[in-house]
C-alpha cells in the first residue's frame, strides 16, 4: 500500500468511528429521553395516535417481545453488553460494512441496558395492537441489523462480480 493510500484509508476509518460514536451516542440519549418521558406522560393514560402507532406504557423483564421473562436482570445486562462488544469492536476495527448500522446496534443495545441496570426492566411504549409493544432502541436495533445484513449481502455481490471470470475478454465482437 503506498503512502496516500494508506493516509486514505487511515482517514477513513477515523471517519467511520466518528460516525459509529455519534449514531451510538445519540441513539442512546435519545431512546432514553423518550423513555423517560413515556414513564412520566403513560402512567394515567395511553395516547391514541393518528395511523397504526398508539403510546402505552409497558415494562419488559424479559428482551425482545418478552422473550425470557423471569431471567435475571444481570444475566440479560451481560449479554446486551457482549452483543454491543462485539458488534463496536469490528465497527471500531473497520471490519463492518455500515458504521451507522452498528452505531445503531450499540447505541439501541446501550439505552436499553441502562434502563435495565436501573430499574430491572426496559420501558416499552410504542403499541400497535398486533405486535407487542417496543421502544425507539428496539426500532434502531432491527434497523441497524438489517442494513448490516444488507450491507454484507450488497458487498458480498460485489465482490463475486469482481472475482468471476469475464468470459467476454479476448473474444472478437465486431
Amino acid at each position: 500500500m503506498t503512502a496516500p493510500s494508506l493516509a486514505l484509508a487511515v482517514a477513513s476509518l477515523h471517519a467511520s468511528r466518528r460516525r459509529f460514536v455519534l449514531v451510538a451516542v445519540t441513539v442512546a440519549i435519545v431512546d432514553l429521553v423518550s423513555k423517560a418521558i413515556a414513564s412520566r406522560v403513560l402512567v394515567e393514560r395511553d395516547v391514541e395516535l393518528p395511523g397504526p402507532l398508539d403510546l402505552s406504557l409497558a415494562h419488559n423483564s424479559g428482551v425482545a417481545f418478552s422473550v425470557g421473562v423471569g431471567v435475571p436482570p444481570w444475566v440479560l445486562v451481560v449479554l446486551a453488553i457482549g452483543i454491543a462488544a462485539v458488534v463496536g469492536a469490528a465497527a471500531w476495527r473497520g471490519q463492518l460494512p455500515n458504521a451507522i448500522a452498528a452505531g445503531l446496534i450499540v447505541g439501541g443495545a446501550a439505552a436499553n441496558v441502562i434502563d435495565r441496570i436501573q430499574t430491572g426492566s426496559v420501558v416499552d411504549m410504542l403499541h400497535t395492537g398486533w405486535w407487542p409493544t417496543f421502544n425507539l432502541a428496539d426500532v434502531w436495533i432491527v434497523a441497524g441489523c438489517a442494513l448490516l445484513i444488507l450491507g454484507e449481502a450488497t458487498a458480498a455481490r460485489r465482490q463475486d462480480q469482481t472475482t468471476s471470470p469475464d468470459f467476454t475478454e479476448g473474444t472478437d465482437e465486431t
